[in-house]
């Protein structure tokens, strides 16, 4: 079970934005939808029976539209197979009333699990591709929701619609193109009165998933997070943050610095960390080691020069993380593609960016 830290009150006030959620309103934030997302797929591979995989399999891409597209459970279930465009990665979800019908992007990962599915299932054009109970489907949510850690009424579909669209607001998308998205006839949150085009709309949208998959898949050395603790002291503080995947890392800033980016618990950062300060060990050697952060990986590729060595790892989430130490140091530790290793940095060496 995992246990997933409550958002700090204050930051549910976007600073940057014109809306507040009240506190009584039940929402997840993007770390929360991540290890919720992690539950499903685990539940939706540990079983030995073939038909059951499938059957959860199916309950997982329900799941996925709707934590992406922010759609009803009822659109996700009248979805035809002619409703996904994977050349354009979107989703025209509207149930039978294709006048109010409307197009959501959806992320890369997301286009390719479909693909896969629609492959495997053989499915033409007008063909459902969930055939499925919306009680069924629930109670599976509910389940999932429990398995996390979570209160089980979080996992009810309209919590996580919700959630999408304040996590869209706060990703600085327009509350109209937000509208639009989503399918709210009126705003529920106070906003000015803007004429939204479908191409503004689509175009918002796109680069707005492109930059949140980036995010996912984690550019080198760089994590996404929400901060979990900061401890302060005189004259720096130390700063906790719970990545997308699940990883810990610390960092320490100075007090002034904490001040200037006015750094919250529940706040997103992004951390970075500079090749020449990642150090590698091998799969024995982090024990006695003071870095604050240790954290397992693969070995992808090592490359060797004359003077320097760039070793490039692979962490459980998928991030990749670079190291450049000397050719020696390299030649010393005999790592090759495939072997496990531990990637160390200290909190100093951390450098946070305020999202």
């Amino acid at each position: 079970m995992h246990t997933i830290p409550d958002e700090d009150p204050a930051t549910r006030h976007s600073p940057g934005a014109s809306f507040s959620v009240p506190p009584n309103v039940k929402i997840l934030d993007s770390v929360q939808l991540a290890e919720l997302e992690r539950t499903f797929r685990v539940w939706a591979t540990d079983s030995p029976r073939r038909d059951v995989r499938e059957s959860r399999r199916r309950i997982l891409l329900i799941f996925l539209l709707i934590r992406h597209t922010g759609a009803k459970l009822n659109e996700i279930l009248d979805l035809k197979a002619g409703d996904i465009d994977l050349g354009k990665r979107v989703v025209t979800v509207g149930g039978e009333e294709r006048e109010r019908a409307r197009v959501v992007e959806i992320p890369d990962d997301l286009a390719e699990e479909l693909r896969a599915a629609l492959t495997a299932g053989g499915h033409g054009p007008e063909d459902a591709l969930f055939r499925i109970d919306p009680a069924h489907v629930r109670r599976k949510f509910y389940e999932q929701a429990e398995a996390c850690g979570l209160p089980r009424e979080f996992g009810n579909p309209s919590t996580l619609r919700r959630s999408r669209s304040v996590e869209l607001l706060r990703g600085n998308l327009p509350l109209p193109v937000v509208q639009r998205l989503l399918g709210h006839s009126t705003p529920n949150l106070t906003a000015a009165h803007l004429d939204v085009s479908e191409e503004d709309v689509h175009h918002a949208a796109r680069r707005y998933i492109d930059r949140e998959s980036r995010r996912r898949t984690s550019a080198r050395n760089i994590f996404f997070g929400k901060i979990t603790e900061i401890l302060t002291g005189d004259i720096q503080s130390e700063v906790t943050l719970l990545t997308l995947g699940g990883l810990h890392v610390v960092s320490v800033i100075t007090n002034a610095s904490l001040r200037r980016m006015r750094l919250k618990v529940g706040m997103f950062v992004t951390a970075e960390i500079k090749a020449p300060w990642v150090l590698v060990a091998g799969s024995e050697g982090a024990d006695q080691n003071s870095a604050d952060n240790r954290l397992p990986a693969m070995v992808i590729d090592v490359s060797t020069g004359r003077i320097n060595a760039e070793i490039l790892l692979r962490l459980a989430d998928g991030t990749e993380i670079c190291s450049i130490t000397t050719a020696a140091s390299s030649r010393r530790l005999k790592l090759r593609s495939g072997d496990q290793a531990w990637v160390l940095f200290g909190a100093y060496c951390v450098v946070l960016n305020r999202e």
